[in-house]
């Protein structure tokens, strides 16, 4: 996505004429999903751990997503380049679809034995806890570290390595479907941050803070699910989630570079240019 804001932006971080960022307006899709009775229980390469995983952030993803609508939609008024308004739009509206669609996957998957429900009651509650007590200035930046991580969860794990065509193939449509509008609306927050005035040293704090409430929520979620499944013992599919991650192909541990530099000053999401593998997806997956 870009504007005239963003730019400046640049121009600006960078001291000299720059580019402007990619011009990507986020594109509401409802897609045909199937979510059939012969879907196996284990839709990721039949293994609990990688399976367990994406269900895990799954059922983060209705609270999260409306918390993410409503720290953008906050400051909507304020935003004057017509460029952004567009962009605002599609964020929110990709953002909602994105939010029912997970809640039926959600269900589907809770009635398959994986217990999402309180999973997602927990992450609701914090969700409420941040709305009470962080301002909407940091409430916004928490969004926008979020995002980066979930634009590197789509881009550089989803997109770019094998773990689609690993799964179920309406599986796959629905992570798929997800990931190539992650992609898309990856710079909405930050460029709405950027354009009311939102401050480096809060989107640096909120990055140190998701940091380590992602990863933390997310792997005592994914134990709490083996555990309830009867799986946590299962030491095979543990070392092959665990080498699948961070030894070969190392997909966790090659998305350190790209998470590095939301640091920089000169950060802005469309840096990295993943249209590429947004593309194949798209025809893939999505046949556009």
């Amino acid at each position: 996505m870009t504007s005239a804001v963003n730019a400046k932006a640049i121009r600006m971080s960078r001291g000299k004429p720059a580019k402007p960022p990619l011009s990507v307006i986020p594109q509401v899709r409802r897609p045909n999903i199937d979510l059939a009775e012969d879907v196996p229980k284990y839709w990721w390469d039949n293994d609990p751990v990688k399976t367990l995983l994406l269900a895990a952030l799954s059922a983060s993803f209705p609270p999260g997503e409306i918390f993410f609508i409503d720290t953008v939609r906050h400051y909507q008024d304020r935003i004057t380049d017509p460029e952004l308004k567009k962009a605002v739009r599609g964020f929110i509206g990709q953002e909602a679809h994105h939010s029912r669609e997970h809640k039926l996957l959600n269900g589907f998957l809770e009635e398959r034995g994986i217990g999402l429900g309180r999973l997602e009651t927990e992450i609701q509650a914090f969700m409420d806890w941040m709305r009470k007590n962080f301002s909407p200035e940091r409430q916004l930046a928490h969004t926008v570290a979020v995002e980066h991580f979930t634009a590197l969860m789509a881009e550089e794990f989803l997109l770019k390595y094998d773990a689609l065509d690993e799964m179920d193939p309406r599986m796959a449509k629905i992570w798929a479907w997800h990931a190539i509008e992650e992609s898309e609306h990856k710079a909405v927050a930050f460029d709405v941050y950027k354009a009311v005035g939102g401050r480096e040293s809060v989107r640096l704090q909120e990055m140190l803070v998701v940091s380590v409430l992602f990863p933390v929520f997310t792997s005592i979620h994914l134990v709490q699910l083996m555990k309830e499944d009867g799986q946590l013992g299962n030491l095979k599919s543990w070392a092959g989630a665990f080498k699948y991650m961070w030894g070969k192909p190392g997909v966790f541990r090659k998305l350190v570079p790209s998470y590095l530099k939301f640091y920089s000053p000169k950060f802005h999401p469309w840096n990295h240019d993943a249209r590429s593998l947004v593309e194949k997806a798209k025809a893939k997956w999505l046949g556009e």
